[in-house]
């Protein structure tokens, strides 16, 4: 079952969050943006608010949490209900797919791998954006999820880890960037190359033509 009872109890504290939390919020977003396809239809899954979807210019979202996509229809997203592992959308749909902190509440990330990759046109591409686990971050939540009204229940994931799950899938030419090397940042943190010392990865894989 997906896990989205917190999603749905706290759906506008959770969208406060970006805006308390701004220079983490942008550098996010940066982060993605450095990778993000300039052209072609695409789709966030795991939408939540929209809150990336709609500064990145994503049109189309799937968020399984009906408070969530309210909000996002209100910040002018098309969402659907569903989840990852089954995504209502018949094969080779889109140029390109995103999904930020979304892996680690997802009940089957091999089946959701498999899931991007059918409904993914050749030559298309897959960004996931994830807290690196074995990141200060990422063992800081890690250490403290039991408090928190949403990761309670999460899984993180290494970088290798991610990866390793994209290959199984059939993704390749893998290419990552990452922020947020402090903890709570003072200003808007650099993008940087590669991954294994910021917090917030994202890794861009993609399908073969």
């Amino acid at each position: 079952m997906p896990k989205i009872q917190p999603f749905e109890e706290y759906a506008t504290e959770y969208d406060g969050w970006f805006v308390k939390n701004k220079f983490v919020y942008e550098a996010e977003l940066r982060a993605i943006r450095d990778l993000l396809p300039k052209r072609g239809t695409g789709l966030e899954i795991g939408v939540g608010t929209g809150r990336f979807a709609a500064p990145l210019g994503i049109k189309y979202g799937l968020e399984p949490a009906s408070k969530m996509r309210e909000i996002a229809r209100a910040r002018g997203i098309t969402v659907v209900p569903g989840v990852a592992e089954a995504l209502p959308f018949p094969d080779a749909a889109f140029d390109y797919l995103l999904m930020v902190t979304v892996l680690c509440f997802l009940d089957d990330v091999r089946t959701a791998c498999r899931e991007a990759w059918r409904v993914l046109k050749p030559g298309g591409c897959l960004l996931i954006g994830f807290i690196d686990k074995n990141s200060k971050l990422g063992k800081l939540y890690e250490a403290n999820k039991m408090k928190s009204k949403y990761y309670h229940a999460a899984t993180f994931y290494s970088g290798e880890e991610v990866v390793s799950f994209l290959k199984e899938a059939g993704f390749s030419n893998f290419i990552f960037r990452q922020t947020i090397f402090h903890q709570e940042p003072k200003h808007i943190e650099p993008v940087q190359e590669g991954s294994g010392e910021g917090s917030f990865v994202v890794v861009k894989a993609s399908k073969k033509s």
